[in-house]
């Protein structure tokens, strides 16, 4: 397996993942109407336009002889209490069929290098509170919730998120 930065002819893999992985690691935390309707038609689009313009934003994949199989978005922290020297993890989602190979981990090795290289000093992800699974693998990797939580709109319903830091 490496990792590698995202090129523009992957996107149609990295929608394919996101779409199959929330499908399946939110089963039973969002209404299974909602992860059912989800398309990867409606998600490359946006995964596309992201890596042609990538701006501060980077998109990393892992690939397994030659196939993606997962992938991370790193940038600055869009958070309204974030100084310029806090990044932050935007997503990181693996094929289903991977969970628990060490994927994830090495994924979020390199974000966390990326982020590191770029100056930032602190790291923050969004995770959904509900997420026991992303919550466990984010603190054995030495992520800690801060205390901060607010709500995203899934489903059209609020669902409680939290926010983790990690010093780089």
């Amino acid at each position: 397996m490496r990792i590698r930065e995202a090129l523009p002819r992957d996107a149609e893999a990295i929608a394919d993942i996101h779409v199959r992985s929330w499908q399946t690691a939110y089963r039973g935390q969002l209404t299974d109407d909602y992860l059912d309707s989800l398309s990867v038609e409606e998600r490359l689009e946006q995964h596309r336009r992201a890596l042609e313009a990538p701006g501060e934003h980077r998109t990393w994949v892992a690939e397994e002889r030659g196939r993606v199989v997962g992938f991370a978005v790193t940038g600055p922290s869009q958070d309204a209490d974030a100084d310029e020297r806090t990044g932050e993890l935007y997503a990181l989602y693996l094929d289903p069929e991977r969970f628990g190979r060490g994927i994830g981990k090495r994924l979020l090795e390199r974000a966390v290098e990326d982020l590191r290289d770029r100056g930032f000093r602190t790291a923050t992800l969004w995770v959904l509170g509900s997420n026991e699974a992303g919550r466990r693998f984010y603190e054995r990797e030495g992520w800690r919730a801060d205390g901060l939580t607010t709500s995203e709109r899934v489903d059209c319903e609020m669902r409680p998120t939290v926010r983790y830091r990690a010093d780089l």
